[in-house]
């Protein structure tokens, strides 16, 4: 029998080495799928052990101690208009279920301070900084999802209002909605006729028993598709979703063990022991929604699932190749009078990460080919007409150095053959390409071939 150290030599060899050297899918479809989960699993153990996640979710237990009760007031008055403000608390009392009946208590209070909070007389300026409480939060989540899907833009002001407030005012409407009509539905003639036959009465049983786990995983979905200021997939969404739901409901019945056991915490904090434990399960369930999220990301982008955890470099080819995509799509649809494209969308063409192309967006923009509009959001324009301009003055603009490398490049000490050879270098590139202007580089290729 092997011993301990050498059981954990070999496992360590095999997570840093033979998971990733091997090609899974060229030895049998079991050993692929399996493959595939561990080195997901491998990674989501890297992002969780780096720190940036918790410290995410901490932050967000802090923004949330203070928007909640404005949060509940906005939602409140909303759903007071129609009429089902009551739903609020059974609502609250399913989310803190795990508390136990600490939980209960602290519901009360929480709706003690809601409905106590007169937001009449508040004023304009009262209630403008009422409503940039609530704003706060869901921009702080809105940053945390960004930083899981490499987003570096933020929604502008404008549209934090507009999205934040559609999503604040509409959300409550459409959520109480929804749990009404299932209630409704569950409690009709025909499903309570259907009730007693079998086997339709069992598979009711078991969906009403799923339901809550349902409605979680909708929820998940709905956050991963419209939180992020990046384009989502919604096959992705459901995925994070379903594992962030899972993960969710396991951990609550997990705390909720842990909470019935934890008399001894009230005996050292007496009454801000619940407060304590709010506090950690806020925290739990936000860990909880990033952790999906990032399951939601890699099955976006698997490519993104590597053993290091170093962003690749894009090498001086690959660069240049997606800088001429970019121009040439741009340029495409300038030539051919099309909807200029933004980040998402050119995302999307090229099947490339938003942050990679943004990257190149910014370089574009930096080097004065490009001008972002102010739209919403903002798409990307030719700054010069590409009939006057010609290839090889292109990619000498994209080769151009920065500041940085120029005062390093005049430091060299370089040999005059070198400088030679990349001269005859520059010179065949100049022949080959033969005043090529980007337009006929784009109408080289027919509109029906690109779409």
């Amino acid at each position: 029998m092997e011993s301990p150290a050498v059981l954990y030599h070999r496992l360590k060899n095999f997570l840093l080495n033979e998971l990733w050297r091997a090609e899974p899918a060229e030895q049998g479809l079991l050993r692929h799928y399996s493959y595939g989960l561990l080195r997901l699993l491998f990674v989501m153990v890297r992002e969780f052990t780096s720190g940036q996640l918790n410290l995410r979710a901490m932050s967000l237990v802090y923004t949330t101690l203070l928007s909640l009760v404005p949060l509940l007031a906005v939602s409140f008055s909303v759903l007071k208009a129609f009429g089902v403000h009551n739903q609020i608390e059974p609502l609250l009392l399913n989310l803190v279920a795990p508390l136990g009946e600490r939980g209960n208590e602290l519901v009360v209070n929480i709706l003690g301070f809601v409905e106590n909070m007169k937001v009449g007389v508040l004023g304009s300026l009262g209630l403008a900084l009422l409503l940039y409480t609530v704003i706060s939060l869901i921009q702080k989540v809105e940053s945390s999802f960004n930083y899981v899907w490499h987003a570096k833009s933020t929604r502008s002001l404008s549209r934090r209002f507009s999205d934040y407030l559609s999503v604040i005012m509409v959300g409550p409407v459409l959520v109480f909605s929804a749990i009404g009509m299932t209630a409704s539905m569950m409690n009709s003639k025909v499903v309570q006729a259907l009730v007693a036959i079998e086997p339709f009465g069992s598979l009711v049983l078991i969906l009403s028993k799923l339901m809550p786990f349902l409605l979680i995983i909708l929820a998940f979905t709905f956050v991963y598709l419209f939180v992020p200021n990046t384009r989502v997939n919604v096959r992705s969404a459901f995925v994070g979703a379903v594992v962030g739901g899972a993960l969710w409901q396991s951990s609550g019945m997990a705390f909720a063990a842990f909470a019935s056991t934890s008399t001894k915490y009230a005996a050292i904090y007496s009454g801000f022991a619940i407060l304590i434990m709010f506090m950690i399960w806020l925290y739990l369930s936000w860990l909880i929604l990033l952790l999906g999220a990032q399951v939601a990301y890699f099955h976006q982008y698997p490519e993104q699932i590597r053993l290091s955890s170093q962003r690749v470099p894009l090498s001086g080819r690959f660069r240049d190749q997606l800088a001429l995509l970019v121009m040439y799509w741009i340029a495409e649809r300038f030539v051919h009078e099309g909807e200029a494209w933004n980040l998402m969308t050119l995302s999307s063409k090229l099947a490339m990460p938003g942050d990679r192309v943004g990257e190149i967006l910014s370089l574009l923009q930096e080097r004065g080919l490009v001008v972002e509009s102010g739209s919403e959001p903002p798409e990307y324009l030719l700054l010069h007409d590409p009939a006057t301009l010609p290839i090889e003055r292109l990619m000498r603009i994209l080769r151009r150095p920065d500041e940085e490398q120029a005062l390093m490049e005049s430091r060299l000490v370089s040999v005059p053959v070198v400088d030679a050879l990349l001269q005859r270098m520059e010179l065949g590139v100049k022949e080959h390409l033969d005043g090529m202007t980007l337009r006929d580089l784009v109408m080289e290729q027919p509109p029906e071939a690109v779409k």
